[in-house]
């Protein structure tokens, strides 16, 4: 069996824990809220599917696609 590997919109892998940026605006299905470009979603979940991730917001679960995310490049201290 060959696992799938979850990728951002540059083909760079996601993990469990990673914070990722959106690439566009996006409306939430159900509701007026938009998810502005830019926003840092942070400690995000893999959920088996590798086009989309998960992350808590509030008292729910929002799912993202993985083509609307960017991965964040962790500063390194030296």
């Amino acid at each position: 069996m060959s696992e799938e590997i979850t990728k951002d919109s540059n083909g760079n892998p996601l993990e469990n824990g990673d914070s990722v940026t959106l690439t566009q605006d996006l409306k939430l299905r159900g509701s007026s809220t938009v998810i502005k470009v830019g926003t840092v979603v942070k400690n995000i979940r893999l959920n088996g599917n590798p086009e989309e991730i998960e992350y808590g917001k509030g008292s729910g679960t929002i799912v993202l696609k993985t083509c609307y995310l960017k991965k964040k490049k962790d500063k390194k201290r030296k």
